[in-house]
This record gives structure tokens, sequence and C-alpha cells, in this order.
């Protein structure tokens, strides 16, 4: 349900791919600049590095979703009823 809500909205899987590759790198980006700017210490750089770096799973796996939906049969008008046919809506 979800899935199909972002879909309609107009994110594809490529969308969400392409955060989630962006993402690794923005972990990397704040965790040197939490190191170099930040005179908390490396402890607190480590903690923004681990906080976004959790960010490019969920992206994955909503790219996963979002493909798995664009490849369905309910996309491109079929319904799967009991018997396991393809019949078009």
């Amino acid at each position: 349900m979800i899935v199909r809500f972002l879909h309609a909205k107009g994110l594809r899987s490529e969308h969400a791919n392409s955060i989630a590759c962006l993402t690794i790198g923005l972990s990397v980006a704040s965790w040197l600049t939490s190191a170099k700017v930040e005179r908390a210490g490396i402890d607190r750089a480590d903690r923004w590095g681990i906080f976004v770096a959790t960010w490019p799973a969920t992206w994955f796996g909503l790219g996963q979703a979002l493909a798995r939906y664009e490849d369905s049969d309910e996309l491109h008008g079929y319904e799967v009823t009991d018997e396991e046919d393809l019949r078009p809506t």
C-alpha cells in the first residue's frame, strides 16, 4: 500500500536506489566533516557516520519493493485469480 502510494506520486526504483548510493557518500562526508570541524572528538564523528549509515539500507529496501511493484501484474493491468491465470482488468 505504501509502495503503491509512493509509485503513484512518482517515486521509482531508480530514484530510491540512487538516493541509497548518495547516502553512502553522505555518511562518509558527515564523518569526515564531524571529525575535522567539531571539537567533540572522534566519538561524535562516529555517531554521525553510523546514524547516516543506516539510511542506505532503508532506501535500497524501498528500491527493491518499488522494483517488484513495477514488475508486478497489478501495475500492468492484470489480476491473478485462484486459478493462477491472468485476465486483463
